[in-house]
This record gives structure tokens, C-alpha cells and sequence, in this order.
């Protein structure tokens, strides 16, 4: 196994950077499902200056900061989240229809 994990991921940065943001993703979900399990609230965040908190942190070179999650507890309800698609209009099974 390990020679083929090697021929796949070496000298391809592109599948090396799409398997480490997936791996972030998957961490982050993990993350924040264990906070909602011991009763935090959290949040995915983006819109901020990666570059700016690289420098703040004295992030290397050869790192990418990928995301935040903010995890605490809320002082009040969220907004209702307005224009939600029924399931059916967003999941599909099986195959699309045409």
C-alpha cells in the first residue's frame, strides 16, 4: 500500500492541497460536532485575511491556514435561515433526471 500512496500523492501539489482541504473539512465536521455533543455552539468561518493571520501566527511557508471554527456558547436564538429548498429539490438518488 505505502508505495502506492506514495506514486499517488508525490510531486503532485495540486492532490496533495485537495487531500489536506478535505482532510481539514473532515476535522473541522468532526470538530464541531463534538462541541454540539458537549452543548457549544460553533461556527465555519472564511472573509478573513488568511495572509494577515499567517503573519500574526508566524505560519511557514509550506502551511495554509484552511479555516476557523469558532466554537462557544450563543447568547441568543439564530436568525431564521429564510429560503430553504425542500430535500427533494437538493439531494439526489440514484441518478439525475433529465
Amino acid at each position: 500500500m505505502i508505495p502506492a500512496i506514495d506514486a499517488y500523492y508525490r510531486d503532485k501539489d495540486q492532490v496533495q492541497r485537495d487531500e489536506a482541504m478535505r482532510s481539514c473539512g473532515i476535522v473541522a465536521q468532526t470538530l464541531m460536532l463534538s462541541a454540539k455533543a458537549l452543548g457549544y455552539d460553533s461556527c465555519p468561518m472564511d472573509g478573513f485575511d488568511f495572509d494577515a493571520v499567517g503573519k500574526l501566527i508566524n505560519l511557514p511557508d509550506d502551511h495554509v491556514i484552511a479555516m476557523f471554527v469558532a466554537i462557544g456558547k450563543g447568547t441568543k436564538e439564530p436568525w431564521p435561515r429564510p429560503g430553504q429548498l425542500d430535500l427533494d429539490d437538493v439531494v439526489i438518488k440514484n441518478a439525475y433526471s433529465a
